[in-house]
């Protein structure tokens, strides 16, 4: 089932870019057809990466022979001149250690530009159980949200303040405390 979901910070997001301006966004999770209806009002190159799918990253490079670069390099493998306006991790953070935020942040580098933006979630409080959910694009500030049919592994929230520590790309720019104690971020590419 489909819900809807209003967001404070996603219109943030556009603000540095012009109506003419081709928009190239990262959306990490699965292509959902909201999110593409969305973006067809825009003149804009799409990429999905499902890395939920993926999960869970292998830590230790000795059981599956890739390290967690490795590992998301092969799942993050865009042209050479791809350069990301607009990422969205939604919750992804959730479901990674401070490692592998660390290399994905790392991987997703060479694609970021000074005005490159992000949007994704963290918790208030790391006691709060797994939402479970799936989100995508239905207005500017309207997501849509679906539960996921299953349980994903390796949920491990982090703080803002853990975030802000692991993530070099990437600043916090803003966050609003939301009812269910999830944090809504938005963040802006260092430098």
């Amino acid at each position: 089932m489909i819900s809807t979901q209003p967001t404070k910070l996603m219109a943030s997001l556009f603000e540095p870019f012009d109506e003419d301006h081709q928009l190239t966004v990262l959306h990490i999770g699965p292509a959902l057809s909201d999110t593409v209806d969305f973006f067809s009002q825009y003149r804009c190159k799409l990429y999905f990466a499902d890395l939920f799918a993926e999960l869970p990253f292998k830590v230790d490079p000795e059981e599956d022979g890739l390290t967690l670069e490795q590992q998301f390099k092969s799942h993050l493998d865009f042209p050479i001149e791809t350069r990301f306006d607009v990422c969205f991790f939604w919750d992804i953070f959730n479901y990674l250690d401070a490692r592998a935020i660390a290399a994905l942040d790392k991987v997703l580098r060479p694609y970021l530009h000074r005005s490159s933006r992000g949007h994704g979630f963290s918790l208030h409080n790391l006691k709060t159980p797994e939402s479970n959910l799936s989100y995508g694009i239905r207005q500017l500030d309207t997501l849509s949200v679906r539960n996921r049919s299953f349980s994903l592994p390796n949920y491990a929230p982090h703080s803002q303040a853990q975030l802000k520590s692991v993530l070099s790309s990437f600043n916090i720019d803003k966050s609003v405390l939301l009812a269910d104690s999830r944090l809504e971020l938005t963040l802006r590419a260092k430098g």
